[in-house]
């Protein structure tokens, strides 16, 4: 469930946008008022904030959305006890109220406007308000038995570990058993096990680096895994022609049937991995000897 919160000074234009049928609006909740439209409500809320003429934004206006799936299933009933517990939760239980919950989308949502002048005149302290509008939230969901946020951060997270290291499979295989000649070539071979490469080409024409899209997701090579960045992956398919990036060599790589340059970050990283590897090998060498 998602809390957001914040103080606005058109209470009017906000009670209207909360009230539209067009948004199929139905009242879920109201406290201390008994006007019948928009313009009503925000006179009574009016009488209440005349008695502080320092505040400007004198109204709250939150929004709290639970998930799609908990969407689908709260009724009006359940959807009025969400937002008393809420309000509850935010200290504004005796301040003037109204809640209207929109389902014209997908995501059953509530907009809860609350007079931010109490009946004393005194103002709501709405400092951090959208922090405290979201842990309020949290807590309302797990007394409800809602899903919260944090619960669907980890739900995406695993849901993301599992398509990198789908498209790192995928890659790994093919980059052993298929071992691509080309650019083009890993590209097309990527394509046909459902994982689109997208180059990252700057202005300059240079290759900057790739993006994998898969089941929805769109990566970096270097989010997938260390060894699917720019250079990593252009060294690797290099080696399976047996080139090689040596010194005087231009920087340039086919892609989609033109030279394109590599990015100064690239071609550094690969000349410093070309220079190590030199290196190794005439250690090897004096080993040898």
């Amino acid at each position: 469930m998602i809390g957001i919160g914040k103080s606005i000074s058109h209470t009017g234009n906000s009670m209207s946008y909360g009230w539209n049928k067009k948004k199929q609006a139905e009242v879920v909740y109201s406290n201390h008022v008994a006007g019948q439209t928009p313009n009503q409500i925000t006179k009574e809320f009016n009488i209440i904030q005349s008695q502080n003429y320092q505040c400007k934004k004198n109204t709250l206006s939150f929004v709290i959305s639970p998930t799609i799936e908990d969407g689908k299933q709260l009724k009006a009933k359940e959807l009025n006890e969400m937002t008393v517990k809420f309000l509850k939760e935010m200290k504004l239980q005796e301040h003037q109220a109204i809640a209207f919950v929109h389902r014209n989308q997908p995501h059953t949502h509530v907009h809860v406007y609350v007079n931010r002048i109490d009946f004393n005149g005194t103002a709501y302290n709405d400092s951090f308000i959208g922090k405290r509008s979201q842990l309020a939230a949290e807590r309302v969901a797990e007394k409800m038995g809602l899903t919260t946020v944090r619960e669907v951060q980890l739900e995406r997270l695993e849901q993301l570990l599992n398509i990198r290291q789908e498209i790192k499979n995928v890659h790994e295989k093919l980059m052993n058993e298929q071992r691509p000649k080309d650019l083009d070539n890993y590209i097309k071979l990527m394509k046909e096990k459902n994982v689109v490469v997208i180059p990252s080409i700057n202005k300059s024409n240079q290759l900057q680096g790739f993006r994998f899209q898969y089941k929805g997701h769109n990566l970096k090579g270097s989010e997938v895994h260390r060894s699917m960045s720019g250079s990593r992956l252009v060294m690797g398919i290099e080696k399976h022609v047996e080139r090689s990036f040596q010194q005087g060599q231009s920087n340039t790589v086919s892609l989609m049937g033109k030279a394109t340059q590599l990015s100064g970050n690239i071609a550094i990283k690969l000349a410093k991995s070309v220079i190590k590897q030199a290196i190794q090998k005439g250690v090897g060498m004096e080993i040898g000897y």
